[in-house]
């Protein structure tokens, strides 16, 4: 078995077996300049899932825009917590919120904003916006 896949296997990254907690996926680094206000943009254009009432695929790009407060997000662990929404019979709504809300509670940062914007479906786009301020 190759390195890859040991380590895709050690995080629960199997077809057969899906983490049974997607949030563990998520790895996080120190940030350096925690002293400074500082914009991250992630862009994550092929997350997929599924559609709860059709079974059909969601297509969807995912735009992540945080501040960091002492932690920053680790985007080879991110690929692997979107990619476990792959298969998930989920709402736009209920996944943009769970995201945003998994990712708050790893990194604690200072402000995020989650815009997942999905193709059209039967011609209707539908882009959710969320968003946490720390109080």
């Amino acid at each position: 078995m190759s390195q890859s896949r040991e380590i895709d296997k050690e995080r629960g990254m199997t077809a057969a077996t899906p983490p049974a907690n997607p949030r563990d996926l998520l790895e996080t680094f120190e940030n350096q300049y925690p002293g400074r206000d500082y914009v991250i943009e992630i862009v994550c254009p092929e997350f997929t899932s599924v559609c709860p009432k059709t079974g059909q695929p969601d297509f969807g790009t995912l735009t992540f825009t945080y501040t960091p407060d002492k932690k920053c997000v680790e985007l080879k662990s991110l690929k692997y917590y979107l990619q476990s929404f792959r298969n998930q019979g989920i709402f736009y709504e209920n996944v943009t919120n769970r995201i945003l809300d998994d990712l708050v509670a790893v990194l604690a940062p200072r402000r995020m904003k989650l815009v997942a914007a999905f193709t059209p479906r039967g011609g209707i786009s539908t882009s959710v916006t969320v968003v946490h301020e720390r109080p």
